[in-house]
Parts: C-alpha cells; sequence; structure tokens
C-alpha cells in the first residue's frame, strides 16, 4: 500500500484475534505500530513478531476506557515513534446472551469497551491529527452494527454508534484532511465465537449461511484496513464496508 512506510499507527486490541492479524500486516507495510491492550503479556509478544521481521513495534498495557491512561499512552508512543499518524480501533468485548437476561452493569461494560473506547482515542488522537492536518482513523465495527445479531443486542448497538460516529467525524475532519472510514467483520473464527458455539451448531449453520462458504478468518481483515490507512485511499471518507464473504451486501 503506497504511503504506510514508517506512519506510526495506533491499534487497539492487537494482542490477539483480528487486532493481532492487523498489527502484524501493518508491521510488514513498514508502519511503526503501538500496540495498546490489556493482555500485557499478549502484546508484547506481536510486537516481538513484528521487530523479528525488520518492523517496529511497541506493546502498551492500556484500558481503552481509561481517558486518562490513554493519554499518556499515546504520548509514550509519540515519544518512541513521532507523531501518530493512524489510528485503528479494534478493541471489542461482548458475550453472548438474550437481551433480557442482560443487567445494567453488563450494558455498561459493552458500551464502555465498544462505544465510550473508541470516543476516548478518536478524541485524543484526532486533535492532534488535526494540527498536523493530515491522518488516517479506522474503526473495526461489525455487521451486528448494521443488521443486528440475536444475542448481542447491546454489542450491536454499540457497533451501530461507531458507524453513525465515524460518519459524523467524517464529515468534521474532511478540512484537515483526516480520514474516518469502518470495516464492517461478519461472522468470524475466532475465541469469542467458540466461547459461545460449544457444540459447533451456531458456526455449522453460519458456515452453511455464506455464500462462500466458511466463516471469516483474522486474516480477512488486515488488507482493508492497510488500505484505508494507506495514501491509496486518501479520497475515500465516512465509508462503511463489510468484509462478510457475502453474508451482507450493502449499495
Amino acid at each position: 500500500m503506497l504511503g504506510l512506510s514508517d506512519r506510526p499507527v495506533v491499534v487497539t486490541g492487537a494482542a490477539s484475534g483480528i487486532g493481532k492479524a492487523i498489527a502484524l500486516r501493518l508491521g510488514e507495510e513498514g508502519c511503526k505500530v503501538g500496540i495498546f491492550d490489556l493482555n500485557e503479556k499478549g502484546g508484547e509478544d506481536v510486537a516481538a513478531a513484528i521487530r523479528e521481521k525488520g518492523g517496529q513495534a511497541w506493546a502498551y498495557k492500556v484500558d481503552i476506557t481509561d481517558y486518562d491512561l490513554v493519554a499518556r499512552s499515546v504520548d509514550a508512543f509519540e515519544k518512541v515513534a513521532g507523531p501518530v499518524f493512524g489510528l485503528v480501533n479494534n478493541a471489542g468485548w461482548d458475550v453472548a446472551m438474550p437481551f433480557v437476561q442482560t443487567e445494567p452493569d453488563f450494558w455498561r461494560k459493552v458500551i464502555d469497551i465498544n462505544l465510550y473506547g473508541p470516543l476516548n482515542l478518536i478524541h485524543i488522537i484526532a486533535r492532534r491529527l488535526a494540527e498536523r492536518g493530515a491522518g488516517r482513523v479506522v474503526s473495526i465495527s461489525s455487521d451486528a452494527g448494521r443488521v443486528g445479531s440475536s444475542g448481542e443486542a447491546v454489542y450491536s448497538a454499540a457497533k451501530g454508534g461507531i458507524i453513525a460516529f465515524m460518519k459524523t467525524m467524517a464529515r468534521e475532519f474532511a478540512k484537515q484532511r483526516i480520514t474516518f472510514n469502518t470495516v464492517c467483520p461478519g461472522p468470524t473464527d475466532t475465541p469469542f465465537l467458540a466461547s459461545f458455539d460449544t457444540g459447533g451448531r451456531l458456526t455449522e449453520a453460519l458456515t452453511k449461511a455464506m455464500p462462500m462458504r466458511r466463516l471469516g478468518q483474522p486474516e480477512d481483515y488486515p488488507g482493508m484496513v492497510a488500505f484505508f490507512l494507506s495514501d491509496d485511499a486518501s479520497f475515500i471518507t465516512g465509508q462503511t464496508i463489510s468484509v462478510s464473504g457475502g453474508l451482507s451486501m450493502h449499495g
């Protein structure tokens, strides 16, 4: 991808799953990668894997719901990598269950991580990008935020909020040449899916429903993220794209 070499990019939730795949790809593209994750050991392992291949990466233990900690972590990353150019909001959390079986404390946790977390990152980083007159923000939402998902009501609400928020940011920061785009994964073969599909019946049903007859893999998403971060996408902003094997088609 054009223009990614040596650009400092923060990736949240990059210690495992989709975030890890994104961080590794950005390392291959030549980005200076800042890994923000509560899983300190996992983040360090991913950073080490990037460095072993000749890339540049640093890991930070970050709770994205803690605004002050996020600000300090961005400062620390910029001291070693230079001014941040890109942000990938990937960190997320949920437990699948019917809405009427959930409680307000659960709602708050889901919304804090999936909505307030990205708001914290964007509030801190976007103003810095605006001062420099350039930058890229990519948020990983979900097709659950576009079409809903049984058992993920509050998660779907938070992810739908991210889609709307990113479109608004795209409008507010267009004159500063900062782009905001959203990637919506479809059903993906991750430990999260396995955690509430112990019998494998849901995975089987989802696979049959997919036009491409397979679930997504973490490696299916980094290419689109790298594109949105690159100079190739400099005239694309406010867009939401599903990467779902054809399960959802928008246009």
